[in-house]
């Protein structure tokens, strides 16, 4: 039993190229470093520095605004000059923003200089999607994108304990040394998919599959802002307990997501899995609503949504690249990465209004019942 399940998991990260595994592991480092922004909050309200709360929120919708656009501007760029340039660029230019927004102190450079770091951040993102695509085959894709994830995953829990700075050391030299630059010549590229050869803002289907993402998205980042707040303050959980719950979505991914994907990827149509890891999640978030012991509701409400995450969104990333030709897969990826910034921005500051004014339980009915929607959406694109 132990040798097979073992077999499993050497099975489940077998088989996917080293250029794979190295662009996972920058995108592990470049989350590092962006996460040192959330800590940002402290920083400009401190003593020291003697922000006011509202002068920190203007910062962060400006770090949502150069998320947005930073995206689209990066898709873009990536289809004309190719993945490898502006993954280096990119990594270079962030490494050196994020050193000059650390010595700044007028509060206009502040903001400006924090537009510029999520701009060039978001900038690398589609790159590194349309590399993976590159680097992957059709039958490992899905557990290509899988792996990318878990460094996504990773680089969000090494920069929020290393603060995210220290992790900028250098990685543009892997970029330099490990992976070598591919001419690009995006219209001699022999396309692997049946979608339209269309720009990705007139894929009409995809422009769906976006909007349903943005409602779904704004529901799943509950579970970093407003959750934690409910967890203390309305179910009266320590904080060491809420870093477990946190910690535990993290390990479960870890230990589960590729063997799961390696077991599930190219036996049904992305958006069935997609459906039903969407559907899951809108019924863990309802699950806070029921009578029960807290910690007991906490846990199982975290393993559920984890599920459900785990079943989504690898599936997600191959369904858009499943959409895109070779010489537009950056304006596909960009329009992604898009959703999720805005859906960042939206979510929590709608989410905190809902709870602040009527109430948690509410807000866990209200973006339960969102997210079901949003699954029963995504089954409507597959239907049609």
């Amino acid at each position: 039993m132990l040798n097979a399940t073992l077999q499993t998991y050497k099975n489940a990260y077998a088989g996917l190229s080293r250029s794979t595994w190295l662009l996972s592991l920058v995108m592990l480092i470049n989350r590092s470093g962006t996460m040192v922004v959330p800590f940002m909050t402290l920083y400009l309200t401190s003593p020291e520095m003697g922000y006011s709360i509202g002068q920190a929120g203007i910062v962060f919708g400006l770090f949502g605004a150069g998320a947005f656009t930073g995206a689209w501007c990066g898709g873009k760029l990536t289809d004309k000059f190719g993945y490898y340039p502006v993954q280096l660029i990119t990594l270079i230019g962030g490494g050196i923003l994020f050193i000059v927004l650390g010595q700044v102190k007028t509060y206009p450079l502040i903001c400006l200089f924090t537009f510029l770091v999520s701009f060039v951040g978001e900038a690398f993102r589609p790159a590194n999607s349309a590399a993976i695509a590159f680097y992957s085959r059709e039958e490992n894709r899905t557990r290509s994108y899988a792996l990318n994830r878990l460094a996504i995953n990773i680089g969000w829990a090494l920069g929020s304990a290393l603060g995210g700075i220290l992790a900028k050391i250098n990685y543009e030299l892997l970029m330099w040394f490990a992976l070598k630059p591919v001419k690009h010549e995006p219209a001699q590229t022999k396309a692997t998919t049946t979608a339209p050869d269309l720009p990705a803002h007139r894929d009409k289907t995809y422009l769906i599959f976006i909007g349903v993402t943005i409602l779904f998205a704004s529901c799943f980042f509950q579970i970093f802002t407003n959750l934690p707040v409910y967890f203390k303050k309305d179910l009266h959980l320590s904080e060491p307990y809420i870093g477990l719950l946190m910690a535990i979505n993290g390990l479960i991914i870890a230990m589960v997501e590729m063997v799961l994907v390696y077991k599930l990827e190219g036996r049904r149509h992305h958006l069935i899995y997609i459906t039903s890891g969407v559907a899951i999640v809108g019924i863990a978030f309802w699950l806070l609503n029921m009578p029960a012991p807290a910690v007991l509701v906490a846990f199982s409400m975290i393993v559920l949504i984890t599920f459900g995450e785990i079943l989504a969104m690898p599936f997600m990333n191959a369904y858009w690249i499943s959409r895109a030709q070779a010489s537009n897969r950056g304006q596909y990826a960009g329009l992604y990465v898009m959703a999720w910034s805005l859906a960042q921005t939206l979510g929590p500051l709608g989410g905190a209004q809902l709870a602040e004014h009527y109430g948690f339980n509410l807000l866990w009915w209200v973006v339960g019942g969102i997210s079901l929607i949003a699954s029963f959406s995504f089954y409507k694109v597959r239907r049609s």
